[in-house]
């Protein structure tokens, strides 16, 4: 393990590298950094975290000029598939060099080029070739031929953990699941008998989760430990249902004696709000078997909402900041899909170039307002009728996110008495353009012992589709060293 974390260790330091070169890009706000607001409120810079670390895509970036779009959304992890194996007949040459949906894209270059960046690989193990299915022809099926699946896996990761791709993690397939909490009779990507694309005529996989844990996960969990790398779970759909969930987590074959629990590194699940986290992160990490939580898709669809992405990730630097966040790769989470036509992906996959979208924009508002060594921000903190607030703190700053109607709102912060003789001031942030509201909009006064800071939300909200329509801004606190502006 040694090696291994020698290079995760360097990979963690380019990632910071390159946090500090996407900061020097040309600023979508005017922030400056100052004294720290509360001194020694930073964690020690061996254990500090970085929103960065929380931010991933499904995809690979495809050249240095898509590298640098992702340096200035923050994002610091991709994923993609692994292939295409043996997908014609038993016995042909092992390919594992393939990369994309189809397996259309080179693998190989596209490793070297985020490991040359700081940028985490994770690699998604499946499906079953046709010719080895047990539904006929069906990938999304169990393999008939075990050996066939090990055989993918390990030729997979003895290549990939090795250098020069020295990869830590692997996923085993995705969203494999039985009858839906939602309705549906079989999961979208685990098959079984009586399946069909007509939920009306399709039946339930009776053997679905004892299926999944003997022929799939456990086989290739024993094989990626083997060669000292971590297993993600494939996923868990969000209309599965976390009770559901569990039950396949703490599932114990009878055949092999073991629970699939025992073979999981990080729960991983798709699509779910922050909150539904807590009771996995209760059960299954705060006293282990597990080391951490990723959700490996979130977005889509719901990134229609500019808001979306930012108050997510937001929250959930928050919450991981108080849930024992030890070590950088704990939590993460992948946004579904960082290119695309569609207006609400992270960025137009073009011609004549790509450009970012509002969502894309937003990420990078957020990496630039809160881009610091992050700690967690525990003193009294309460909005005026309207508002709803978070904080944290980031390096020198206490970042607060607001989302509120249009007109004069205000935040009252409690504990900061120590302030009261010193220079404060504040900056109102638009989440999504980063464009910094006029000195005049934001006032700082002092209640008793509460820091009151008033602002005034724009009457064109930048929310305005959400219902009812909101505003979302981050008021950045500071103190100001003498002769600053």
């Amino acid at each position: 393990m040694d090696r291994v974390k020698t290079r995760a260790d360097r990979r963690r330091a380019l990632r910071k590298l390159a946090a500090l070169a996407a900061g020097a890009a040309a600023p979508l706000s005017s922030i400056r950094p100052a004294v720290a607001l509360i001194p020694d409120s930073a964690p020690a810079s061996a254990r500090a975290r970085r929103i960065t670390d929380l931010i991933g895509t499904n995809g690979w970036a495809g050249s240095a000029a898509d590298i640098q779009m992702w340096r200035a959304m923050g994002i610091s992890w991709g994923r993609g598939e692994v292939g295409p194996g043996q997908p014609d007949r038993p016995g042909e040459m092992m390919r594992i060099d393939k990369t994309g949906p189809a397996f259309n894209s080179d693998l190989q270059p596209v490793l070297m080029r985020n490991e040359r960046n700081g940028i985490g690989s994770l690699l998604l193990l499946g499906y079953t070739p046709g010719w080895n299915a047990t539904v006929p022809g069906d990938s999304k099926s169990a393999p008939v031929d075990v050996q066939a699946w090990q055989q993918y896996v390990s030729a997979v990761v003895r290549k990939y953990s090795a250098p020069p791709y020295n990869l830590r993690y692997f996923q085993i397939w995705n969203e494999a699941a039985g009858k839906l909490s939602g309705g549906s009779p079989q999961a979208t990507f685990w098959h079984g008998p009586d399946f069909s694309t007509d939920q009306k005529r399709a039946k339930p996989y009776e053997r679905a989760m004892q299926d999944y844990v003997e022929r799939i996960h456990i086989p290739a969990a024993r094989i990626i430990r083997s060669h000292h790398a971590y297993v993600v779970y494939g996923g868990w759909p969000d209309q599965g249902g976390l009770e559901n969930f569990q039950r396949w987590l703490e599932y114990r074959s009878p055949v092999l004696n073991e629970r699939m629990l025992d073979w999981v590194d990080y729960i991983d699940t798709h699509y779910l709000p922050v909150a539904d986290l807590e009771s996995l992160y209760q059960l299954y990490v705060r006293n282990g078997p597990a080391r951490g939580i990723w959700q490996t898709e979130i977005g889509n669809e719901y990134m229609r909402d500019p808001h979306y992405l930012p108050r997510y990730y937001f929250d959930f630097a928050v919450w991981a900041l108080r849930r024992n966040w030890d070590d950088p790769d704990k939590y993460l989470s992948m946004i579904y899909h960082w290119d695309g036509y569609e207006p609400f992906r992270l960025t137009h996959r073009g011609p004549p170039e790509r450009t970012y979208n509002v969502s894309g924009r937003a990420l990078i508002v957020l990496r630039r307002t809160a881009g610091g060594h992050l700690a967690s921000f525990s003193k009294p903190l309460q909005g005026s009728p309207g508002v709803a607030a978070n904080a944290l703190l980031s390096g020198n700053d206490l970042v607060i996110q607001v989302s509120s109607s249009a007109g004069w709102r205000s935040v009252a912060i409690g504990g900061l008495q120590a302030l009261r003789s010193r220079t404060v001031k504040a900056d109102f942030i638009d989440a999504l353009s980063g464009e910094v509201s006029a000195p005049d909009n934001v006032a700082l006064s002092w209640e008793s012992d509460q820091m009151q800071v008033r602002f005034k939300v724009p009457d064109q909200v930048n929310g305005a589709g959400n219902n009812p329509p909101r505003h979302l801004a981050y008021l950045v606190v500071r103190r100001v060293t003498q002769g600053a502006t």
